[in-house]
């Protein structure tokens, strides 16, 4: 019998089923592209859509080193940005600092909290503070979200270049190679205007994936209460099954396609092990936040003051962790 080739960790040295998937996404892209568009523009639309937000849920797979051991091939097999905005070294070094259980939500020490700092709240101008708290709502997060998200990005990339930051600038170098590809695809090959590309497909595959990003955190005292559970949804496919949010901050090698198995054998212990801060779909989360907040802006803890001490210092392997840069390993639970 011929045996599964397999890392030392166990894995398969190829995850086929996230292979498999990430040259559909691109091929579904192009095929959208150069063969609905001239004749079907509203379906090529819908797919272009999709397969955005889809490629922002495999490149989420990819940083956390899923399908191959190998995080440079891993890299590429993301590496054109359809999406436009994000480059994937920046995503991935941002994301992997928000796993640190102990700063989820901190303004300052997560970079994919929605908080912010009180005092810094307090001293926005009042048309500004009013645009946050729609974004807090789950329908403005999906209208408006995702150009404040990415004004508030490249604001801080473009803050971080400035200041020399010699990584950041190799991921943005790397991203325009990327979009040096796709531009002229969509515009040549496609024969799409590019003002029409970034508010549709662009604008709306991020509205897709703020669905998923809503409500994943929340302030606990408890960090494992911090991360939601959403237990079913017709978009958990588009999402990789990351609505299982607390599974995959807990077991952040296990591969997509083997959330939904994990969470099934301990489902009771997953909801006492976040306080039950879960859903059981996204249409309820809908139902109660479409137009109310369901956080405030400020944090109701954190950063009170100017000058307040940091939420945690995290440790990695006994020592303390420079500038928060180095993630604190999500423990899974007993098997």
């Amino acid at each position: 019998m011929r045996r599964e080739n397999k890392s030392r960790d166990g894995r398969p040295a190829i995850e086929w089923p996230t292979f498999a998937l990430i040259l559909v996404c691109y091929a579904a892209w192009g095929g959208a592209g150069i063969f609905l568009w001239p004749d079907w523009p509203v379906a090529a639309l819908v797919i272009l859509t999709f397969t955005v937000a889809l490629q922002s849920s495999l490149m989420h797979e990819c940083l956390h080193g899923h399908p191959t051991r190998n995080p440079r091939v891993n890299e590429a097999l993301v590496f054109l940005p359809i999406g436009l905005v994000y480059p994937y070294r920046r995503f991935k070094a941002l994301h992997l600092r928000h796993h640190a259980d102990e700063r989820l939500t901190d303004p300052f020490e997560d970079p994919e909290s929605y908080y912010r700092a009180l005092w810094e709240y307090e001293a926005m101008p009042g048309w500004a503070r009013r645009l946050l708290d729609i974004n807090n709502t789950m329908l403005g997060r999906f209208i408006l979200g995702p150009a404040i998200m990415n004004f508030g990005f490249i604001a801080s990339e473009l803050r971080l270049i400035r200041q020399g930051d010699a990584a950041v600038r190799r991921a943005w170098l790397l991203h325009g190679v990327g979009l040096a590809i796709v531009l002229p695809v969509i515009g040549y090959v496609f024969s799409m205007p590019l003002w029409l590309y970034v508010l549709v497909p662009a604008w709306f595959g991020q509205s897709l994936i703020s669905i998923r990003t809503f409500a994943e955190h929340q302030w606990s005292e408890r960090p494992d209460g911090r991360t939601i559970i959403v237990e079913r949804s017709p978009l958990s496919f588009l999402f990789l099954n990351n609505n299982l949010h607390l599974v995959h901050h807990k077991m952040p090698t296990v591969p997509w396609y083997r959330l939904p198995e994990h969470y099934r054998q301990k489902r009771e212990e997953w909801l006492r092990l976040n306080g039950g801060y879960a859903y059981p779909n996204y249409l309820a989360l809908f139902r109660d936040f479409a137009f109310k907040g369901k956080e405030p802006v400020p944090h109701p803890i954190l950063r009170r003051e100017p000058h307040q001490p940091r939420a945690f210092r995290p440790r990695v392997a006994g020592a303390k962790a420079r500038g928060g840069a180095m993630p604190v390993p999500a423990k899974p639970t007993d098997d």
